[in-house]
């Protein structure tokens, strides 16, 4: 009656009827509800946090990000290509076109990251809280030095973007304890103050010397974002739940809007969708899920946008059982098909099993 929740219906129904366990019937109907699943789906704060790797070396694992919806400037540029480096810190900043397609975003890539450290081992680009969170500290910092430098001529922006970028590199990260220039090239650039008239000493490391340097600055580097780590760690599981899926799972996909635009782009639109079968499990907090193709969209999967489908149990599944093909010989011993809800995908591969059967002789009969 108007798909109300648990608690209202529960009312409801106790103003003209009872019978014992009224409450865990009444959640059991809602737990299979598709109807409450597609429009009321949210992504609750299940799981913990799991950090990346550290890195070993500089710009061998890095992430990358874009910044969408800046004033467009004389030089046509509207966006800022991101790329942030794991281990040092040390972003790049590098102006872009919101309409920018693959390759052109390879060009610059290359042009503002590979002409100055070379090819990464690992690249992050999807856009997740938990695998990009060190992105959001640069990103903010990004938008609050822009804002602090241009004032009122926001439409120069782009003119400024090296300045905001030396700047961020030159000065100390909270993870590391060092600046990115440091980490890096084992020593900071020059800037104005330092060509002041004020004594100094500097430290002329050469050689193996120099080589010893860099290496024990770098295990310090992996020993200051090791303990940021499990800092961070512990503080983001606190009052997490931990949810762990296994192979075989039946389980509901929320929609975010930023993964699915095409899907939620009405107030009116189905919040989540499924359910889809568990095919992989990668690690406890990402998984592959059996997703149709018309998605268009990669099918693993973070558990925040997860959750269990309880509206199959033993019973259910018996009902559900579509494995028998009567019209195929040795049909009643399985197809390709698993138990359980019948899904888009399972429907797709119903029809194609259906397809290759009519093209078979049909046996009534055999000895």
């Amino acid at each position: 009656m108007g798909h109300l929740g648990i608690e209202k219906t529960l009312l409801l129904l106790k103003e003209k009827f009872f019978w014992p366990h009224m409450k865990n019937d009444v959640q059991r109907f809602f737990s299979r509800c598709i109807a409450c699943l597609q429009a009321k789906s949210t992504t609750k704060p299940h799981g913990l946090y799991t950090s990346l790797p550290i890195s070993n070396a500089p710009w061998v694992d890095i992430s990358m990000d874009f910044v969408l919806g800046l004033p467009r400037t004389q030089r046509g540029k509207d966006s800022i290509f991101v790329v942030v480096d794991h281990f040092s810190k040390m972003t790049h900043f590098i102006p872009c076109h919101k309409v920018d397609d693959a390759s052109n975003i390879a060009k610059l890539f290359f042009q503002g990251v590979v002409r100055l450290h070379g090819l990464p081992k690992t690249l992050v680009s999807e856009r997740e809280v938990k695998v990009l969170s060190h992105f959001w500290k640069t990103l903010w910092s990004l938008g609050t030095m822009l804002r602090a430098i241009l004032k009122g001529n926001k439409k120069s922006w782009d003119d400024y973007l090296p300045h905001v970028e030396f700047a961020y590199n030159r000065v100390v990260h909270k993870t590391t304890k060092m600046s990115p220039f440091d980490i890096v090239y084992g020593f900071n650039p020059l800037t104005p103050l330092d060509l002041l008239p004020l004594p100094d000493v500097f430290i002329h490391k050469e050689g193996s010397s120099r080589a010893e340097f860099v290496k024990k600055l770098h295990e310090k580097v992996r020993d200051h974002m090791q303990s940021q780590t499990e800092k961070y760690t512990k503080y983001n599981n606190e009052g997490q739940k931990e949810v762990v899926f296994n192979e075989g799972d039946w389980v509901w996909l929320h929609l975010r809007k930023d993964k699915f635009p095409s899907i939620r782009k009405s107030k009116l639109s189905p919040r989540g969708d499924g359910p889809f079968q568990v095919l992989k499990k990668i690690n406890n907090n990402a998984y592959v899920l059996d997703l149709p193709s018309e998605y268009g969209v990669s099918p693993s999967f973070n558990i925040s946008d997860l959750s269990l489908f309880t509206g199959v149990d033993e019973q259910d599944e018996d009902s559900l059982d579509l494995r028998s093909n009567l019209l195929q010989e040795g049909g009643g011993d399985g197809g390709p098909w698993a138990k359980g809800p019948t899904t888009r995908a399972m429907t797709k591969r119903m029809h194609e099993e259906w397809s290759s059967a009519k093209e078979k002789p049909i046996v009534l009969f055999s000895w």
